[in-house]
C-alpha cells in the first residue's frame, strides 16, 4: 500500500476494510445479521480479511482478545444491532480491564429508521449502544456520515493502539456504511506515530537510586508484556543484580528457572517472593508496567512499601503513587524507559561509588531457603481422582516452551499460578483486570489464528468451559487446532471453597 493511495470510489465500509488490512488485520470474529451484512459483503470483496463465525458475541469478543494477545496487534470484532451488540459487552469490558487493542463494531438500524421503533433499534431511541460501551472502551462513537468514515477509523485505531491501548466501538448505521466514498487511504505511520518520550531527569533519578541501594528488587507487571520490553527487564535485572517478581498476569515476564526470579509475588503467588518483597528489607523497589491492585500486593500490605525508595514506571500516569507513595515516577512506555535506564545506569556506575550490596550468593540463600511453591510432593501423588497439582505437573512436562496458555478464572488459575513454571514472555495468559470466567476457551482460538506455528492451549474448570464450550463448534468450523484441558470438580470450585472457609 502507498504512502497514500487513491482511486475509485468504495462503500464506507470497504474503506474501513482496507484500513484493517494496512493494519496487518488477518481474521474478524464475530456473528452477521441485517444491519451489518455490509461489512460481510466488504470482507468478502476484499479476500485478506477472514470472518469467523462465532456461536456468540461474547466468544467473538475473546477470540478477538486473544488474537491481540497473541500477535501483539490489533483484534477485531463485530456483532449486528441490538443484542448483538449488548452481547458483546463482557468481552470488551475484559479486553479494557487489561488494555487490549480491540476495534469493537456494531450494526446500528439506517438512519431513515430512527425514532420510528425500529428492530433491534440501537440509538438513543432504543437501547443506546454507544453510551452502553463509553465506560469500558477509550472512545465509542457512531459513524455520522459516509464520508467521515476515513477520519473515524484513523481516530479509532489510534486511539486503540497509542498510550495505554484498549478496546473502541464505533457503531455503523446500515445507511452510512453502504454510502460510497473516495478510497483515500493513510498509512498507519501518518496518522498513529508510536511516541517513545521519557522523562530524563526522573530517569537520571531512578538510575542513581538504584545504584545507592543496598537491598534493591523489582516488580514486573502485565505493562512488560504488552510493551514487549522482557529483554529490557532481564539485562536490568542481571546488570543490578536484581530479585524479580512479578504479577499474578505477569506471569513468565521474567523467566522463572532465572537465579533472580522469585516468581508470583500476590494471588496463588510463591512463598519465596513473599519472604523476598515482604520482608522490610527491601530499600529500592522498581516497580514496572505494574498498579499495584489488589491481586499483585495481597491486598495491597503495606510491607511492600520499600525502607527508602519506591520507584515506578508506567505509561497511565493515573496508575503511579495510586496504592503506595512514589518517590520517583517515570510515565511512559516500558520498553523505552527501561532502555534509557539502562544506559544511564552505565554512565552513572563510571563515576558513582556503589555500597556493598546484596551478593547473588545471598540471593541464592534466600531461594534456598524459602520454597518456590507450596506441597511440592503433591506433584507426584497418583491419587484417584487426579490431584490438581498431578494435572498441572504433567502439563508442565508436556507443554513447549514456546506454548501459549491461555487460563480461565476459578480454582485452574491459583494451580496455574502457583505452580506452573513459564519461561518464555508472552507464554502465559489470563484475564485477571475483570476476571471473566469463559475467555480462555474462546480466546485460545484467536490466538491460535494470530500465532498458527505455535501450540496453543486453554487451561480452564468445567464451569468455565460451559460458559464458552459452544466455541469448539467455531474451532472444528474453521480448523483451528486448539487443546482445552478441562478440570472437572462438578461444580464452581473456587465459590465453594470460599463458603466452606467463610461458613462452615
Amino acid at each position: 500500500m502507498s504512502r497514500h493511495a487513491e482511486s475509485a470510489s468504495v462503500s464506507a465500509v470497504e474503506l474501513l476494510v482496507k484500513y484493517l488490512e494496512i493494519e496487518g488485520v488477518e481474521c474478524v470474529f464475530g456473528i452477521p445479521g441485517g444491519p451489518l451484512m455490509p461489512l460481510y459483503e466488504a470482507l468478502y470483496a476484499s479476500g485478506r480479511v477472514r470472518p469467523i463465525l462465532a456461536k456468540h458475541e461474547e466468544g467473538a469478543a475473546f477470540m478477538a482478545d486473544g488474537y491481540a494477545r497473541a500477535g501483539r496487534g490489533l483484534g477485531v470484532c463485530c456483532a449486528t444491532s441490538g443484542p448483538g451488540a449488548t452481547n458483546l459487552a463482557t468481552g470488551v469490558a475484559s479486553a479494557y480491564a487489561d488494555s487490549i487493542p480491540l476495534l469493537v463494531l456494531t450494526a446500528q438500524v439506517a438512519t431513515s429508521a430512527f425514532a420510528k421503533g425500529a428492530a433491534q433499534d440501537g440509538t438513543i431511541h432504543g437501547v443506546d449502544v454507544v453510551e452502553m460501551f463509553k465506560p469500558m472502551t477509550k472512545l465509542s462513537t457512531m459513524l455520522v456520515s459516509g464520508e467521515k468514515m476515513g477520519d473515524i477509523v484513523r481516530l479509532a485505531i489510534r486511539t486503540a493502539m497509542t498510550g495505554r491501548k484498549g478496546p473502541v466501538h464505533l457503531n455503523l448505521p446500515a445507511d452510512f456504511a453502504a454510502q460510497k466514498v473516495p478510497a483515500r487511504v493513510v498509512a498507519p505511520e501518518r496518522f498513529r506515530p508510536m511516541p517513545l518520550s521519557f522523562d530524563r531527569d526522573a530517569v537520571r533519578g531512578a538510575s542513581q537510586r538504584l545504584l545507592r541501594a543496598r537491598k534493591p528488587a523489582m516488580l514486573v507487571g502485565h505493562g512488560v508484556n504488552l510493551s514487549g520490553a522482557n529483554a529490557e527487564v532481564k539485562q536490568l535485572a542481571e546488570r543490578l543484580s536484581l530479585p524479580v517478581a512479578t504479577s499474578p498476569k505477569a506471569k513468565g515476564a521474567f523467566p522463572e528457572d532465572h537465579l533472580l526470579s522469585m516468581g508470583v509475588l500476590g494471588f496463588a503467588g510463591s512463598p519465596r517472593a513473599d519472604a523476598c518483597f515482604l520482608s522490610g528489607d527491601v530499600d529500592a523497589l522498581l516497580v514496572v508496567g505494574c498498579g499495584l491492585g489488589e491481586l499483585s500486593t495481597h491486598t495491597w500490605d503495606q510491607r511492600l512499601q520499600p525502607t527508602s525508595c519506591l520507584i515506578q514506571i508506567d505509561i497511565d500516569p493515573e496508575q503511579i503513587g495510586r496504592n503506595y507513595p512514589t518517590s520517583i515516577a517515570i510515565v511512559g512506555d516500558a520498553k523505552a524507559c527501561l532502555r534509557e535506564l539502562l544506559y544511564q545506569v552505565e554512565r552513572d556506575s563510571q563515576w558513582m561509588e556503589r555500597p556493598d550490596r546484596r551478593p547473588r550468593a545471598a540471593i541464592q540463600s534466600l531461594r534456598d531457603a524459602h520454597p518456590r511453591c507450596l506441597a511440592p510432593e503433591a506433584a507426584l501423588s497418583s491419587c484417584v481422582p487426579i490431584k490438581p497439582q498431578r494435572l498441572v505437573h504433567e502439563m508442565q512436562q508436556r507443554l513447549p516452551s514456546d506454548a501459549l496458555l491461555f487460563v480461565d478464572i476459578g480454582n485452574c488459575m491459583a494451580w496455574a499460578l502457583h505452580y506452573l513454571q513459564i519461561l518464555e514472555p508472552n507464554g502465559f495468559h489470563i484475564n485477571l483486570g475483570m476476571g471473566a470466567m469463559g475467555h480462555a476457551g474462546a480466546a485460545a482460538i484467536g490466538a491460535k489464528l494470530a500465532a498458527p506455528d505455535r501450540p496453543v492451549v486453554a487451561f480452564l474448570g468445567d464451569a468455565a468451559f460451559a460458559m464458552n464450550g459452544m466455541e469448539i463448534h467455531t474451532a472444528v468450523d474453521h480448523e483451528v487446532p486448539v487443546v482445552w484441558i478441562v478440570a472437572n470438580n462438578g461444580g464452581h470450585g473456587m465459590v465453594y471453597h470460599g463458603e466452606k472457609r467463610q461458613f462452615g
